[in-house]
């Protein structure tokens, strides 16, 4: 049985989502043990990975996000995070604002999509540019390999990398073009969101709320 004050914290962390058809929201407000406790179109839901309510799958589970599957199209859903569009068209990207939340240990991190397939982002203020690890790149379908080969020094010593032009990366409705990226051997939980992504933005810190700003 779901707890009055886990009720009133989905509620307030829910994610309205609107589809050309009809409305669907999702949000997304802790878990329970192996269970994910969603707010859909209003409803509480309690949900395990692979379970089915309303039209949304859940597809994977982390602390500070769970990934669901409407219309076939899967997503990341952030505890606390922006407006998300899910389970209609597609955002054209064309707003100018990014407003991020500061999850478990401080850390920014979010969903988006790279060349227009899903992915989940870290925003690292000290990475020159959007830095990748090879797993990811090959779930996201990246020709890397046929980039220019460098080395990258890291925490590990000097590593060799693959230099690649993302087409496109976006995040919540604001997307940008022609990012630089390097692709790393070692395996990363979240690809590292740099500096060739967040240069385009006025960046502003305000406690544990972060705003970026889309330059003109």
């Amino acid at each position: 049985m779901n707890h009055p004050r886990h009720l009133a914290l989905a509620a307030l962390l829910a994610l309205c989502v609107h589809s050309e058809a009809s409305a669907q929201s999702v949000g997304y407000s802790g878990r329970m043990g192996d269970k994910a406790l969603l707010l859909i179109d209003g409803s509480p839901r309690t949900l395990a990975v692979g379970a089915t309510a309303q039209g949304v799958k859940l597809v994977a589970l982390q602390p500070d996000a769970a990934q669901v599957e409407v219309g076939g199209k899967r997503h990341w859903v952030n505890l606390g995070g922006m407006q998300a569009n899910l389970g209609g068209a597609a955002s054209a990207g064309s707003g100018t604002q990014i407003v991020l939340q500061a999850g478990p240990g401080g850390h920014f991190v979010t969903g988006g999509t790279i060349n227009g397939h899903s992915t989940r982002f870290l925003v690292d203020t000290g990475a020159s540019v959007v830095s990748i690890g090879q797993k990811e790149a090959d779930n996201l379908g990246l020709k890397y390999r046929d980039g220019d080969r460098g080395m990258a020094s890291t925490a590990n010593g000097n590593v060799p990398v693959y230099r690649v032009m993302l087409s496109s990366v976006k995040v919540g409705d604001v997307q940008v073009y022609n990012v630089e990226a390097l692709v790393m051997p070692a395996s990363m939980e979240h690809i590292l969101l740099g500096n060739s992504f967040l240069s385009r933005f006025q960046m502003k810190r305000e406690n544990d709320r972060l705003t970026l700003d889309k330059r003109p």
